[in-house]
């Protein structure tokens, strides 16, 4: 990027455009005058007027381009395109072409700016996609809510969230329940009930009555404000092609010179009518068609729009690095509990003995409902009758169930290790059961199980299967049992599964498929999975808003945990990848035809400049073009 037009200030970048660029204009405003009177009137001012109107709007226009080739000057480095522009121009003034010296800088200049809008706009873009955070927030102090600014709200107070309004600090929901619209932050617009003691983030919309929330973070540490911090570094990580970029600019532009030289020495061996003043305009041509900027601006500008592309459909990519290594890939890795299914159990199948279904729930529910554990609360749960027993003396034993006396009868609800402790015979084929399974005896009589699961994501299935299609091989990672593991798998259509590993267990198959020359993501939690998220050409944090540790560890977060993300990711990385070189063979393709025309003498300085700054123009707005696009 042409570094002289990124030293504006923060206050010029507010001030109008036809103020911050009131020199540019007037240089023009000489330019377009001295045309008009040359060309519509045929009025040519005398030699020293017109040196001296051009040397005017040349310097004007000039000044900082012809400032930064002196500084890089004095540094040894006279291969850019600063030191490449102000040759071209000086050349020009020398042969007493002012008006095509002064216009190769004017619009060059134009340009420029163009393309430094351009980045502007999408550095701002990201930045208010995402920087959604309150000025005000209302906080409970003595009794009374006063207005103040989030940044002075300390841990452990107390803030209130009307409807309709966004939460401005991350804590804890101290209502019974609450509704918010997480658009802003993952993309969805369906709304997420959370109820009392859920994590609530900042960015969400309340959108129903008044709440209240317990800040646990301060302003500058809420997963949001880390999240912003993290796109915006995302812009400054160079991809693997803007590297190339500067690398090759850094060959093209000696090359160029060079090339500039022969074609004014060459000719003077070969042709008999040589003249000096004709070949050196030609090298001069030569010079501004090859000014690198159409490449080295559009192509940030391309990742800038791919970072905001994914901000926008809650996808956070930590760098343009990370949009090219998404679209190798060639393997996906998964875990599967929060991955591929829920973390939430349901109710598979009720098995009673003598089809007493009624009377085994009423009892697995009356004795269920004393216990926090996640399948208790599924069994629970999934009776939807309300038994009124009365249950006395409920004792959970450790790493086997519940036992209680209820209506006088003494039920165990638990493994099979619990009625072995007390004595109950049941069918030993209950054994080979897959599912977690809880076994109910009432009076020391077996009545029969309930099994219950892991729930998988509605859109799990439909995301393996466009996976399948697209080529990618699919692997699931997990700790739970083989058994379970490989129904699930069975069920999603999953290539490989591999069940009860360890989290070294899972580096391990991350490596083999690495060291098998398969390009690999692997997504999960970001938490228990830290070490195999990094081993992975792409890391994946899924539902990354939960945990730090996603923040932190992975390449890409998605801020919600639906696996269709997953392909979004690759999607907009190809998108991009796409329009990037498109403006890499737009821009080389351009200049390659009209060097050749410039050398021939066909093209002017006129032609080469308006070709520069036109490459230049279309490769932004080809790359605007990402921004727009809908996923």
């Amino acid at each position: 990027m042409c570094e002289h037009n990124h030293e504006h200030s923060h206050t010029e970048k507010e001030t109008p455009w036809w103020i911050s660029q009131r020199k540019l204009l007037i240089a023009l405003i000489l330019l377009i005058t001295l045309l008009i009177l040359k060309y519509a009137f045929k009025i040519t001012p005398p030699f020293y007027a017109s040196l001296f109107l051009n040397g005017v709007a040349y310097l004007l226009a000039g000044i900082p381009v012809l400032q930064m080739a002196l500084r890089k000057a004095k540094r040894g480095d006279f291969f850019n395109e600063f030191f490449l522009m102000s040759v071209a121009t000086l050349g020009a003034f020398a042969i007493r072409e002012f008006e095509e010296g002064v216009a190769v800088m004017v619009f060059y200049q134009i340009g420029e700016w163009f393309q430094d809008t351009a980045v502007d706009n999408a550095k701002k873009s990201i930045k208010s996609l995402l920087d959604i955070r309150p000025d005000k927030v209302t906080v409970l102090r003595d009794g009374k809510q006063l207005d103040v600014d989030p940044k002075t709200v300390n841990i452990g107070e107390v803030i209130v969230v009307k409807a309709g309004e966004k939460v401005a600090l991350d804590g804890k929901l101290l209502n019974e329940r609450a509704a918010f619209n997480t658009a802003a932050l993952t993309g969805e617009s369906k709304p997420d009930t959370k109820y009392k003691g859920d994590a609530v983030f900042a960015g969400l919309i309340n959108l129903e009555s008044v709440c209240e929330i317990s800040v646990n973070s301060l302003f500058k540490d809420s997963k949001l404000s880390k999240i912003l911090a993290m796109v915006q570094d995302a812009t400054a990580r160079k991809s693997k092609t803007q590297l190339f970029i500067s690398k090759f600019a850094k060959i093209y532009v000696p090359i160029i010179f060079a090339l500039a030289v022969l074609v004014l020495i060459v000719p003077i061996f070969i042709a008999s009518d040589y003249s000096f003043r004709d070949w050196f305009y030609r090298s001069l041509v030569f010079l501004v068609i090859s000014c690198p900027c159409a490449l080295v601006v559009s192509i940030p500008l391309g990742y800038f729009g791919g970072i905001g592309l994914a901000s926008r459909n809650g996808i956070l990519f930590k760098g343009g690095n990370f949009l090219d290594a998404i679209t190798a890939v060639d393997t996906i890795v998964m875990d599967k509990t929060g991955t591929l299914t829920e973390g939430v159990f349901e109710v598979k199948e009720v098995v009673a003995v003598n089809g007493q279904l009624a009377e085994l729930l009423d009892y697995a529910k009356a004795i269920e409902s004393n216990s926090t554990h996640p399948i208790a609360k599924a069994i629970a749960r999934y009776h939807p009758g309300d038994p009124t027993f009365i249950t006395k003396g409920i004792v959970e034993v450790p790493g086997h169930g519940l036992k209680a006396t209820i209506n006088d009868k003494l039920v165990l609800a638990g493994n099979s290790k619990l009625l072995d402790k007390f004595d109950v015979s049941y069918p030993e084929e209950i054994k080979q059961i897959v599912h977690s399974i809880v076994l109910i005896a009432i009076d020391s009589q077996y009545a029969g199980y309930i099994t219950v699961a892991d729930r998988n994501k509605p859109d799990a299935k439909s995301v393996i299967s466009a996976m399948r299609a697209q080529d990618l091989y699919t692997v699931m990672l997990s700790g739970d049992k083989k058994a379970v593991v490989g129904d699930v798998a069975r069920e999603l259509g999953i290539d490989k599964a591999y069940g009860d590993l360890l989290p070294e267990d899972k580096v391990s198959h991350v490596q083999r498929l690495i060291d098998e020359g398969r390009n690999v993501a692997f997504a999960g939690d970001g938490v228990n999975d830290a070490p195999v998220v990094a081993l992975a050409q792409v890391g994946i944090a899924m539902g990354g808003l939960g945990a730090d540790a996603t923040i932190e560890t992975a390449d890409v977060v998605i801020q919600n945990d639906e696996p269709h993300k997953i392909l979004s990711a690759i999607k907009i990385g190809k998108i991009t990848r796409n329009i990037v070189w498109q403006n890499v063979v737009l821009a080389m393709g351009i200049k390659i035809i009209v060097l050749i025309l410039g050398a021939g003498g066909v093209a002017t300085l006129w032609e080469a400049v308006i070709a520069d700054v036109g490459v230049a123009l279309l490769a932004i707005l080809n790359a605007i073009r990402i921004q727009n696009k809908t996923i």
